[in-house]
């Protein structure tokens, strides 16, 4: 499963709104942890940030529909911020950020065409980072799958 998670490009968190609905959105994953704890790192101060702020319940989920496979990881956030962050996590997201990059003009280059620009190399620094410790795995994939394997 961590290596699952590993090779997603992104994850949708999703948290707790003002009005008690869900929010969701895309987060990328820096590193996953001893002590269950996995590492997001967010660009944005946006809403996901204040639901945290106000309620640190979080879950993550991914999902890879070749496969058909995926888990919801549901836990507590704690919200690191950006002057905390150490050089290496800065350099982790850069290389996630460059092999993104660079799998895109591969792909580009097999006439698979997608976005015309590399929009990962418009994205803005981190603004903080998001650990969250796992209370809960829920295996996605479907029971009659899981018996075939």
């Amino acid at each position: 499963m961590i290596q699952f998670l590993h090779n997603q490009n992104f994850v949708i968190v999703s948290t707790i709104d003002k009005d008690t609905t869900l929010h969701s959105a895309c987060k990328g994953i820096i590193r996953i942890g001893p002590g269950k704890k996995i590492y997001l790192l967010d660009l944005y101060k946006g809403r996901t940030y204040e639901n945290l702020k106000r309620n640190p319940s979080l879950s993550i989920t991914a999902v890879d529909e070749h496969k058909f496979i995926g888990y919801c990881l549901k836990g507590k956030a704690e919200l690191i911020p950006e002057i905390k962050l150490r050089t290496h996590i800065i350099k982790t997201w850069e290389d996630r950020i460059t092999a993104r990059v660079t799998h895109r003009v591969l792909k580009n280059l097999r006439e698979e065409k997608g976005h015309p620009r590399h929009p990962e190399a418009l994205l803005p620094k981190p603004q903080y980072m998001i650990v969250m410790k796992i209370e809960e795995i829920i295996d996605l994939t479907p029971h009659h799958l899981k018996q075939e394997a």
